[in-house]
């Protein structure tokens, strides 16, 4: 029979010192009962060996006394009448499973931009894991402004404004925990003056007492503030700077995947032969919306856009964007297709340039920034919020180049 001897090492004994009942039992206790844990191959192959001696060294007698002592090998559940398994064997077996988690490990998206967005999708989701202090950790760390009144955030992608169902964090949750690593224990709770969707990024105001958010709340609805939003089209708009007047509304699509979407409500229709401009009823149910844009620059079939919403209705630059001027926000796939809640069907060109399949456009995040605000006042507050890191990768592999300061 085989042993191991204290330092480890494969020796040779002899099983007619020992009783064979004791050496089997002792031996079913060791691998049946509690099983082996084998630090290397080396290790799994000694043990199979001496399972399948003691097997052979005790088939006689067992087939003498009428009993079957089931023995239990490193890997299976095997008896003396199966059949026995190589050490071979297992050793290729164990090969195998250490190779399959190295290989779910190594496999990941072989574009650059996909793994970005990829990892920009996992972040978005661990802030919503993380802790609320880590997430004001990370709001201040990002901090424009805080003054005696106002407090101005770079909001992150992917963090919504409130709470609601499946909301773990929010920006209105952690404001509490915010104001005190900005203030100090004794500061009072900051609040919210207006508020930006989930998966949009940029400047966003906080005000430190519940009246400086009234009077800023007052100056967004009277259309006071100039608002500066950037985004990345798919296409170049034409012409190249005006103002979008086209009143918008919210619509339910009928279909297989019923659902709602805002939708442009014209107030001037052209006739069919296409010479005739006539004036329409306005819905009741349009808002009035306004949209000044101009294109800071334009390549590989896409656009830097500036835009300065006059009016604040909802969806309101995505929907003149895509409806207006015919030019889709990059990964804006809600509105990429009226009729259907699909991904954003990209034209070739852009997405060899992005080095992206169509069938992982679905990742793309929206490319939609709040670059800028300005208060009046005397003095006024003139804020700008730098790019995110994706927004920035994509202008690089497209071409596009930022305008100087």
């Amino acid at each position: 029979m085989y042993g191991f001897s204290k330092s480890g090492a494969f020796t040779s004994l002899s099983t007619h010192n020992l009783p064979r009942m004791y050496v089997a039992r002792c031996l079913d206790r060791l691998i049946g009962r509690h099983g082996v844990m084998c630090a290397n191959l080396g290790e799994a192959r000694s043990i199979c060996v001496l399972a399948a001696v003691v097997a052979r060294t005790l088939r006689p007698h067992s087939a003498a006394t009428g009993q079957k002592r089931g023995l239990k090998t490193v890997v299976g559940r095997e008896n003396t009448d199966s059949p026995k398994l190589k050490a071979s064997d297992l050793a290729e077996k164990i090969r195998q499973e250490k190779k399959q988690p190295r290989e779910t490990k190594t496999e990941g998206p072989s574009s650059p931009v996909l793994r970005r967005v990829r990892e920009l999708h996992q972040f978005s989701q661990q802030l919503q894991r993380v802790h609320p202090n880590v997430l004001a950790k990370d709001l201040k760390r990002g901090m424009l402004l805080a003054n005696e009144q106002l407090v101005a955030i770079n909001k992150p992608y992917g963090v919504p404004v409130h709470g609601g169902p499946g909301v773990k964090n929010s920006i209105a949750d952690v404001l509490p925990v915010l104001a005190k690593m900005i203030g100090g224990m004794k500061a009072g709770p900051l609040h919210l003056c207006h508020r930006l969707d989930k998966d949009t990024t940029g400047v966003m105001l906080l005000g430190k007492s519940e009246e400086a958010a009234d009077h800023i709340h007052q100056l967004f609805k009277t259309h006071q503030v100039e608002k500066k939003y950037w985004v990345l089209s798919v296409g170049v708009p034409v012409p190249s700077e005006g103002v979008i007047d086209i009143p918008i509304i919210e619509k339910e699509v009928a279909g297989p995947q019923p659902h709602y979407k805002m939708s442009l409500s014209p107030l001037y229709r052209i006739s069919e032969e296409g010479q005739k401009v006539s004036r329409v009823r306005a819905n009741r149910e349009a808002h009035s919306a306004v949209t000044q844009y101009r294109v800071l620059d334009s390549a590989g079939g896409c656009s830097l856009v500036e835009l300065q919403p006059i009016t604040g209705v909802k969806h309101q630059i995505r929907v003149h964007m895509a409806y207006g001027l015919g030019c889709q926000i990059l990964g804006d796939h809600k509105y990429a297709n009226w009729s259907k809640l699909a991904p954003q069907k990209l034209p070739e060109k852009v997405l060899q340039r992005l080095g992206l399949e169509q069938s992982k456009a679905r990742h793309l995040p929206i490319h939609l920034h709040a670059r800028g605000l300005v208060l009046p006042g005397a003095p006024g507050v003139s804020l700008s919020c730098p790019l995110p890191r994706f927004f920035l990768g994509s202008l690089r592999r497209l071409g596009i180049q930022l305008p100087e300061q």
